[in-house]
């Protein structure tokens, strides 16, 4: 009976971490898939293989946690396991939000048993952790999964923390605290590779925006531990005029050459180059191994190439949707001419087979068989936040807490002084849309200790609007929140859409509240916004005209919650949120 119990408890709590998705999947259930295989902004991904593990990871910018890490066991079903870095540092500028600085295109890569992540911070330096991958998969949907930081006291609570490990276990929970490994400005896209002899190279290339040149990669030497750089950079390639804006570089060994695969281009319209040598410090030769061709996908580049445990190459890259942000596509790799042509002989492919795997799932056919699990998005609070969940700067126990009541609580901060708009505020807790179209709602409680407290439902970018709660006397009004440049300086606009009473008052005369139960819904059809709400989670009611969506800076449009409030007097209110669910 113990074991059938724990059989049962281990099913449930293995079906609570792995999710699959209503909105997208690019499992097509018949051993095939469509891209993209990643319908959400993880912007410049890296992947490394450990046996037939694989291991995401992408530019987390100025959200945090940060270095979001992704499991899969066949590189077509993805979920995220955990993040590798808790607060972006220093402290003192990343409490504040920092867009578009932070964590850039990082690189993972397996040596010695750990798993080492390189990121560039272009104001700050090149930066590493370092942390342990483990090769079941049941340990990482029951919060076995090694390669994750447990919460410090400062920093995101209760993101599916891991069960302590026994007393005198010697398992690795955390990754490593982070090392600069070369300090100074301009350095972006780090790649290490350890060669056959134990030597460490580092490839990177150039933020013309901090260095004053870009399109060169640069090659040093690091210790054999990759904790520090032992010699000066080298020129290794320079894209000039036919390769402009040659960045993202990942370092690879194969057949005897050195491989350098990175884009060039541009972002919205750029290939992907690979080139090769017979030493690390070059001179490489070059070609031109996908670009976009003759199909609707544009700027088909930068990613990472994954020779698999079953003989197969594969290349997962980036595609940007605009306001969706950098969602990420899967080519075959074709070696057959010596060089690793992508997709269909370099144009990328939107379906094609799926890569073999030993896991077993929907298809019967042990060949391409795995289980359909996709990135979380759907999220009951049960035991704190899901993975998905990120905010606009460092944390802060202020902004919110998990409750013992399954609900997560937002409290409403304070306006920041000339307060214009959420551009320049920290405490926005967002994550990313997983799909071209999707309904996102929530059952809230909302309480109001004074007027001028609000809390609701945001769509974020550049432009932004939210459809709030706010107290005025002795009511709540319905309001949206919009503005039309954020980014610029441009200040909120507000609208009451209708008004409404309390469902429920405190009646000790201590500090008491108000409060108001409601669902509020936001629904997303390409990139156009419709907000609603409803009092019975049936009849819902529009709520101000649709909004378009737009990108933040160097990440896509996010959604999620905020809470706010103006000229505070003395207690704050909160937004209570008992879930969120994500639909068709």
């Amino acid at each position: 009976m113990r074991r059938l119990l724990f059989s049962i408890l281990l099913f449930n709590s293995l079906l609570s971490w792995a999710q699959s998705s209503a909105v997208w999947s690019p499992d097509n259930g018949d051993g095939t898939y469509t891209n993209p295989v990643l319908y959400a902004d993880y912007s410049d991904p890296d992947v490394c293989a450990v046996g037939k593990d694989y291991y995401l990871t992408a530019s987390s910018f100025n959200c945090v946690p940060g270095l979001p890490i992704l499991h899969s066991r066949d590189l077509v079903n993805w979920e995220i396991v955990g993040h590798a870095l808790q607060e972006l540092e220093p402290t003192d500028l990343f409490d504040c939000p920092q867009h578009g600085k932070g964590v850039w295109a990082p690189s993972i890569r397996h040596h010695n048993d750990s798993l080492f992540i390189y990121w560039g911070d272009p104001d700050q330096g090149i930066y590493m952790v370092k942390g342990k991958p483990t090769s079941n998969p049941a340990t990482v949907a029951s919060g076995d999964l090694l390669p994750f930081v447990g919460p410090k006291p400062h920093s995101v609570a209760s993101l599916k923390t891991p069960v302590a490990p026994k007393e005198g276990s010697s398992k690795r929970r955390e990754w490593s605290e982070p090392i600069c490994v070369i300090a100074g400005k301009g350095m972006i896209d780090p790649c290490p590779l350890w060669d056959d002899d134990g030597r460490c190279y580092l490839v990177n290339a150039w933020a013309n925006s901090r260095a004053g040149f870009n399109s060169v990669l640069s090659l040093r030497e690091l210790s054999a531990d990759g904790a520090k750089a032992i010699s000066l950079p080298r020129i290794v390639f320079d894209g000039g005029q036919e390769n402009h804006t040659t960045e993202g570089p990942k370092f690879y060994k194969r057949d005897g050459y050195y491989w350098i695969m990175c884009p060039a281009g541009g972002v919205a319209m750029g290939w992907q180059l690979a080139m090769r040598s017979k030493s690390p410090y070059g001179p490489y030769e070059w070609k031109r191994v996908m670009w976009q061709g003759k199909t609707d996908i544009n700027g088909p580049h930068q990613g990472a190439w994954v020779h698999t445990a079953f003989g197969e190459d594969w290349f997962l890259h980036f595609n940007d949707k605009g306001a969706y942000g950098r969602v990420v596509y899967l080519q075959p790799v074709d070696w057959s001419s010596g060089w690793p042509m992508m997709g269909n002989n370099g144009e990328p492919l939107m379906t094609w087979h799926k890569p073999k795997s030993s896991e077993k799932g929907r298809v019967k056919s042990e060949k391409f068989a795995s289980a359909i699990v996709n990135p979380q998005e759907s999220d009951e609070f049960n035991d704190g936040l899901g993975l998905q969940w990120q905010w606009h700067a460092n944390y802060h126990q202020f902004y919110g807490q998990p409750t013992a009541d399954g609900t997560y609580r937002l409290y409403t901060m304070d306006h920041p002084t000339a307060f214009k708009s959420l551009w320049d505020v920290p405490y926005l807790l967002l994550q990313k849309p997983a799909a071209p179209r999707f309904t996102a709602t929530a059952k809230v409680r909302f309480a109001a200790k004074e007027d001028g407290q609000y809390g609701g439902l945001v769509m974020m970018g550049r432009d932004y609007s939210a459809l709030v709660i706010c107290r005025e006397g002795d009511e709540f009004q319905i309001r949206r929140h919009t503005c039309m440049g954020a980014d610029e300086g441009e200040t909120e606009e507000q609208r009451t859409i209708t008004a409404l009473l309390p469902t429920d008052r405190d009646t000790i005369p201590y500090s008491p509240a108000i409060y108001l139960d409601l669902y509020l819904r936001l629904s997303v059809k390409d990139g156009i916004v419709s907000f609603s709400y409803s009092s019975d989670n049936k009849h819902f009611k529009a709520a101000g005209e649709p909004f378009k969506m737009r990108e933040g800076k160097w990440i896509g449009a996010k959604f999620g919650f905020v809470a706010e409030c103006r000229d505070r007097k003395a207690s704050r209110g909160w937004l209570d949120i008992d879930w969120i669910r994500i639909t068709k």
